[in-house]
């Protein structure tokens, strides 16, 4: 029996009555689904009714398992999922201009040629965040932070790739989508998280965050960026670190001196992040700000 499973008191666990649920007497009755055990009963789990139920589990489970790993203080790491490693990025361009060479006049590919050189230039994020998984993974002495990331592919991979290369646990949080999505390869097994409920999965990004690093990316990551900022600036979460890698990327994107200007943020809330540009120096500014 799992040490989270063995049984506390005079009453049975709830496994053994699951146990001896299955040795009832096989009978019209006991095969019905309304004899099932409430908890046993997928289908009964899976009604609609059951939302809070489920939003409960889903928020207690991965809590349970980081509490018994004793995982307190985390490195949370946002990016594109589709920024690809530097080699998978140069395979790419290479096919593609051997295929615009052959049938220039294609304006699509012409687009397909723009698109493979862009994603070899931000490649070099992918190598960052490989780098920076391996830095904060290798230097966190007493207060043990691990690297959290999205759990997929990306710069998700790269952060927890750095963490694998350097023999240190790291977390994957993945999400149900529509679209089959597996978790990168470099996830710790037993830290490896699959979420329904976009909403739980962010608050278990956050819960043990002491730092946010923000690679470029797109809808997902910018809504991951703004949630975290909007949690400081209203002091729903305490002060850390939230760092925009690539500040040429994050000013075009993003015209904050603009909110400013429009008096819809404050001139003191662009303190409430800042600018790095290598792995190097994120890291710095994670030990400074956590006394390492």
């Amino acid at each position: 029996m799992p040490p989270n499973m063995i049984k506390k008191g005079p009453f049975p666990s709830a496994l053994e009555d699951a146990k001896s649920a299955r040795s009832y007497i096989d009978s019209a009755q006991c095969r019905s689904s309304s004899y099932i055990l409430a908890y046993q009963d997928i289908d009964f789990l899976l009604r609609d009714e059951l939302r809070p139920v489920r939003l409960q589990l889903e928020l207690l489970k991965p809590e349970l398992i980081l509490q018994e790993q004793h995982i307190e203080s985390t490195v949370v790491i946002f990016g594109s999922s589709r920024i690809p490693d530097p080699d998978t990025a140069e395979a790419q361009l290479v096919s593609v201009q051997t295929e615009y060479r052959k049938n220039s006049a294609d304006p699509e590919l012409a687009k397909r040629v723009d698109a493979a050189r862009k994603a070899l230039e931000n490649s070099k994020y992918y190598d960052e965040a490989r780098k920076l998984g391996d830095l904060i993974s290798r230097n966190t002495g007493k207060d043990r932070m691990v690297v959290v990331t999205g759990g997929g592919p990306g710069i998700m991979e790269a952060a927890n790739r750095g963490a694998h290369e350097a023999g240190i646990p790291s977390i994957g949080m993945n999400i149900v989508l529509p679209h089959e999505q597996a978790p990168n390869p470099y996830i710790t097994p037993d830290l490896s998280f699959q979420f329904h409920y976009f909403a739980i999965r962010k608050m278990h990004l956050l819960m043990r965050a002491k730092s946010l690093v923000v690679f470029p990316g797109g809808f997902g990551t910018l809504d991951e960026l703004f949630e975290t900022l909007t949690l400081i600036q209203t002091n729903k979460i305490n002060p850390i670190p939230v760092l925009l890698f690539g500040r040429a990327f994050w000013q075009r994107i993003v015209n904050f001196d603009v909110l400013v200007e429009e008096g819809t943020i404050s001139a003191k809330d662009l303190s409430l992040f800042t600018y790095v540009e290598t792995a190097e120096e994120a890291w710095e500014a994670i030990s400074r700000a956590n006394e390492l």
